[in-house]
């Protein structure tokens, strides 16, 4: 290896070796000789790439994809952040009130979890795992889930053009959706006939508990004697909020645990006065079903509290920690996640319903199917409670 190779990779492995010794030191794992096999492989690699590319690599380009491949190898919510992503999130300032109403995580590109209802993206017929290729023709390849979310906000009012996939990827569809602030409430409820109440949680907002049990009070005086709760396609909300709904339901136990590195597991329990809603309940699920309404389905069923009926959720149950790097980069790090009542993880998981419901991808700017099979399905559950 020349001095000039070797300068060239002491500094593009300098970030590396840094978020190496920032994660030794906070949680002593990576101090192992396997890891260090790795890096010695990526030096060598390095090396490889500046001595014999056909061309002179630019090698903050390599750089930076070596490190999205770090981030990427470890989960879809952690991320490496360049510089100036990361002043961006570091400043944490509020974000423009304009949205399309998406949540996304990363699969290759960026994927849709779950899509707002009413908002622009639920008009256009996007749905949970639509791929958007590119976002106003920047394509998501390398774009983390935090970048993508600051380009679909914007003013109320103004367009972005995103390039959508589902099902074939030679058949891509643009789509011009215009930004709205957020609107309607995140929680909504109806008789679904004399004797079943249907609440829709559409979000976890911080008031959403209060709300569930200001509509289950309000259905029950006008009959319900049982329930349905949906919150398929529910992926907004802190983590918290999942707790405190099932809260509403679960009278004493575990409801499930909260997990940080190199900590012992957090048991989150039901209080005394918890469970005032006590009306037979089966929970409607589906991939769009993530986060918080994941945490609130795994309390519920893994209570024997409800069934929960639909389709296997998303899986995206982890709570991020930001690493700064020397050169003003950062990694967003998964450093904690939250698990089921059976101590089982949720995140890159998913819950499995108690009753699976297979429901036929609809293609793209297809009408709606004229019956809500999940919700057919549910009833069914719900009259077996009551028989």
């Amino acid at each position: 290896m020349t001095p000039r190779t070797r300068l060239i990779v002491l500094a593009v492995t300098a970030p590396v070796l840094a978020f190496v010794v920032i994660g030794g030191l906070a949680g002593r794992t990576w101090a192992r000789e396997e890891t260090y096999q790795h890096l010695r492989v990526f030096e060598d690699v390095v090396s490889l790439i500046s001595g014999n590319y056909v061309e002179p690599a630019n090698m903050t380009r390599v750089m930076q994809g070596a490190l999205r491949g770090l981030a990427d190898g470890l989960d879809a919510d952690s991320a490496y952040l360049p510089p100036e992503e990361a002043r961006i999130y570091q400043a944490a300032q509020k974000p423009p009130a304009g949205d399309l109403g998406i949540e996304l995580t990363r699969l290759y590109y960026l994927r849709v979890i779950a899509v707002r209802d009413g908002s622009p993206a639920a008009k256009a017929g996007l749905e949970s795992g639509d791929f958007v290729r590119a976002i106003d023709g920047k394509p998501t390849r390398d774009m983390s889930v935090y970048e993508g979310r600051r380009l679909l906000r914007g003013a109320p009012g103004t367009t972005v053009q995103l390039l959508v996939i589902r099902g074939n990827v030679a058949d891509p569809h643009e789509v011009t959706l215009t930004r709205e602030a957020t609107s309607g409430p995140d929680v909504t409820g109806r008789l679904q006939d004399a004797k079943t109440g249907y609440v829709r949680i559409a979000a976890f907002g911080p008031d959403v508990a209060r709300s569930v049990a200001a509509k289950v009070a309000e259905l029950t005086r006008g009959g319900a004697t049982s329930l349905l709760v949906d919150v398929r396609n529910t992926a907004a909300g802190p983590f918290e909020t999942g707790f405190a709904v099932a809260r509403l339901f679960v009278p004493r136990g575990t409801l499930g645990f909260k997990q940080m590195h190199n900590a012992a597991r957090q048991p989150m329990t039901a209080a005394p006065g918890d469970g005032a809603i006590t009306l037979p309940t089966v929970v409607l699920v589906d991939d769009g079903t993530s986060g918080a309404a994941e945490i609130f389905a795994a309390a519920l069923s893994g209570n024997q509290r409800a069934t929960t009926v639909g389709g296997h959720t998303e899986g995206r149950a982890a709570v991020q920690q930001l690493v700064p790097l020397p050169d003003g980069a950062a990694m967003v790090i998964s450093n904690g996640w939250f698990l089921t009542p059976a101590g089982e993880p949720i995140h890159d998981k998913g819950l499995t319903p108690s009753v699976a419901v297979d429901v036929p991808e609809l293609e793209f700017g297809a009408p709606p199917t004229p019956v809500d099979l999940i919700l057919q399905k549910a009833i069914e559950q719900l009259k077996g409670k009551q028989g």
